[in-house]
């Protein structure tokens, strides 16, 4: 006969039970509420970087005057007047971007109607009045024709800016590449194996073709500097707000605005144009100003690319492990060493990418496909491709971790009935077993693209930079170039958070940037999300 059941100890098991399920929910509980505060906070401080603050003029018992945005008070405990941090621009003027002033020096306080905030390629922010615009030294526009005169000179000059940037990218561009093709094929000549006269005759070709290029180069260089100078022929004279008089080119302005006279719609308009400059304009300012869209594309594009390398890698890899090879030793110590493997600090796989893929491959690439450019390597170097092969071998765990339990979810009864109908081992392999293992295959991708998006340190030994001047693709072939190197989101943060001159101007840029790469992350996810669960509702009832 059974023994009875104390109820005492069914009570105590029963309250402890209780008590470890309250403590798991209250841990899940605030593990949710510090990412929905993390989450929050990054929202609010990044978001606040693209909204235009007010310009509050204070005058000083000393008889001074100060503009600037309010960024921070502080006070004593107890005390009514503390200190106040602004950020007065005029880093031209002062050297400073922020200001600390003492709330009992203060003897008035306004917000002028006509002060102005000049956002500029160069030197930050301006704060202060417009007075007129001159060129070739005389009155262009006088101070009370600005209101309405000045939106339509920054917009013609945002257009010279634009046809600048087009006309050196566009033939000036092409003409340069070309210059340097021929350069290149002199190169090759000099190595061929060719008779003296026949290398002569190929070198004078070239030559009476490189001259030609320069003679037409010649002539869009000059058409370029006086592009130049009819672009910086306006000036803008600005008065500060202790009434000191400067001029500055018209077309150094990228925005103005008069915060203080602006209403919440206008502000709202505002906001939103500063953000679509984030996204899709390139930096300037050290990275401290303008947009990120090179580092948006140097990440998306890593990832991509890093997809394409540890997909077949992990799948193969998973596929011999689970579905071929015999469990003994050597199967337990390869699972070991990919779990194992998992745990690797990044950089150390930096180091890995560096010696194997950059020195050993890119170098070895560059000897045999490439010799006519060196001692300037083209594989040898970093760059995207390295990149993105280095993050493939760091996810590559996450990958076969997850595919192996995938296939290991798949019933034996869809493989046994695909064998029955005459289907070989591969062919039951191609068409049940791994279509139906696909949601844990998108699994790992994903976990694979979250961890690569984030990643900074192994980046930037194997071909991440602060500044790619070029983006990895373009109209010369073969259009995308793996060997350049490029941006990315996660050192943006690192580099305007740490290393920026100004770190505390350039902190609300790194709070947008973190916000940029999340959102950006869980687009990326979310796509693959989605399509694994259209794959598991598609094999759903296959698997019951």
């Amino acid at each position: 006969m059974a023994r009875p059941l104390d109820p005492r100890a069914v009570r105590r098991r029963n309250a402890i039970a209780q008590i470890m399920t309250s403590l798991t929910g209250g841990a899940l509980a605030v593990s949710i509420v510090m990412i929905v505060g993390l989450f929050v906070l990054i929202t609010v401080r990044g978001l606040a970087h693209f909204w235009p603050a007010d310009l509050v003029e204070f005058t000083l018992k000393d008889g001074s005057h100060v503009l600037g945005e309010i960024h921070q008070r502080e006070s004593d405990e107890g005390e009514a007047l503390g200190r106040l941090r602004l950020k007065v621009g005029n880093r031209d003027l002062t050297g400073l971007d922020f200001r600390w002033i003492e709330e009992s020096d203060v003897a008035e306080r306004s917000r002028p109607k006509d002060a102005v905030v000049l956002e500029r390629l160069e030197w930050g922010n301006f704060h202060g009045r417009l007075v007129e615009v001159r060129r070739d030294g005389e009155t262009l526009v006088a101070h009370d024709d600005l209101p309405e005169a000045f939106p339509r000179l920054l917009s013609e000059k945002a257009e010279e800016r634009a046809r600048i940037d087009a006309f050196e990218g566009g033939e000036i561009g092409d003409l340069n590449y070309e210059i340097e093709e021929a350069r290149l094929e002199g190169r090759r000549i000099e190595r061929s194996d060719a008779s003296a006269a026949e290398k002569a005759r190929r070198q004078d070709a070239v030559d009476t073709r490189v001259a030609r290029l320069e003679t037409r180069y010649a002539k869009l260089a000059d058409e370029l500097v006086q592009m130049r100078r009819a672009l910086l022929r306006d000036e803008l004279v600005v008065e500060s707000v202790d009434g000191e008089r400067r001029e500055m080119p018209l077309a150094n302005v990228v925005r103005a605005y008069r915060p203080n006279a602006m209403g919440t719609l206008d502000k709202l308009g505002l906001f939103f144009s500063r953000i679509g400059e984030f996204v899709s304009a390139d930096p300037r300012e050290s990275n401290t100003e303008g947009g990120v869209f090179p580092a948006i594309f140097g990440t998306v594009m890593m990832v991509f690319v890093m997809s394409l390398a540890v997909v077949p890698l992990g799948v193969i890899a998973a596929v011999y492990l689970r579905e071929y090879a015999k469990e003994g030793p050597l199967v337990r110590l390869i699972r070991i060493s990919v779990n194992n493997l998992a745990g690797v600090p990044s950089i150390v796989f930096g180091v890995f990418g560096l010696g194997f893929f950059v020195y050993f491959l890119g170098g070895s690439i560059d000897q045999l496909f490439y010799p006519e450019r060196l001692p300037t390597p083209t594989f040898g170097t970093g760059g995207i491709l390295w990149a993105s092969l280095t993050l493939a071998l760091l996810t590559l765990p996450v990958v076969i971790v997850a595919t192996e339990e995938g296939l290991a979810s798949v019933p034996s009864a869809l493989r046994e009935g695909s064998r029955a109908m005459g289907a070989t081992r591969l062919e039951t392999l191609v068409h049940v077993t791994l279509p139906a293992a696909a949601p844990g295959l998108l699994t790992g991708v994903i976990l694979a693209m979250a961890r690569a998006a984030g990643e900074v340190a192994p980046l930037m030994i194997v071909g991440m930079v602060k500044l790619a001047p070029t983006l990895p693709v373009d109209g010369h072939f073969p259009y995308v170039h793996l060997e350049r190197k490029f941006m990315h989101l996660g050192f943006h943060i690192f580099d305007v958070g740490f290393q920026s001159p100004n770190v505390e101007a350039a902190k609300p840029l790194a709070f947008a940037t973190t916000l940029l790469i999340v959102l950006l992350v869980f687009a990326m996810t979310l796509t693959a999300i989605v399509a694994r669960e259209r794959l598991r509702s598609r094999f759903r009832g296959q698997t019951v």
